[in-house]
């Protein structure tokens, strides 16, 4: 099943259902692509517009980056169920003999890193959108200004979402360098974006009451 490509009833009943996928990464992914879209949505309004004129051609190069990470995130609603079906496997390994636990301990540490690659990489869009979101806001229509703020929330909770299926995964790593490698890195996104995403909310209220 590609679940970018089912019907948003579809893809909320299984998300409720006891499947393995989608599940919080895919969710994340997903809310991210409609954060995205939305400040995408203020540039559209933007454009051609004489009121904008100075800023039209900004306008088109923000929405252009814009369709890339909506299609990336859709994408990566795909992969983040493609990586869980074998760490969901690994963890279902044998560890009767000495063997199987080293077998198990070896394959858990590779799905791991590849569970761990999706919702880092969810995390990275979200903060580019973020990126994207504060012109959008700053510059766009300002008929438009509360779909920039509700973006920018929707792409904070992509972030945050993301970042969970960072953290049980890097905490089920034996190799803990390389999980707090991850973790730092996370951190970092949160600390920035969250606090960035928050400025934009409030600024938009701030013009909005």
């Amino acid at each position: 099943m590609g679940f970018s490509t089912v019907q948003c009833n579809e893809f909320v009943e299984v998300l409720a259902s006891k499947a393995p996928v989608p599940g919080g990464g895919g969710a994340s992914a997903l809310v991210g692509a409609v954060g995205t879209a939305l400040g995408n949505m203020v540039g559209s309004l933007t454009v051609g517009k004489k009121k904008y004129a100075d800023v039209e051609e900004e306008m088109w190069t923000l929405k252009s980056k814009a369709d890339t990470l909506q299609k990336e995130l859709l994408n990566l609603i795909e992969r983040d169920a493609e990586v869980f079906e074998p760490l969901a496997k690994a963890y279902g390994m044998p560890r009767e003999t000495e063997e199987e636990k080293a077998e198990k301990a070896r394959v858990m540490e590779i799905v791991l890193k590849d569970a761990c690659s999706v919702p880092m990489e969810i995390m990275e869009k979200c903060c580019d959108a973020l990126d994207l979101i504060v012109e959008f806001a700053a510059k766009g229509s300002a008929l438009a200004i509360s779909d920039a703020g509700v973006g920018a929330v929707f792409c904070k909770a992509a972030l945050q979402g993301a970042s969970l299926n960072v953290y049980i995964n890097t905490k089920s790593m034996k190799n803990r360098e390389y999980a707090e490698e991850l973790n730092q890195k996370a951190d970092a996104m949160l600390a920035k974006y969250t606090k960035l995403a928050d400025e934009v909310f409030e600024s938009v209220l701030g013009r909005l009451k």
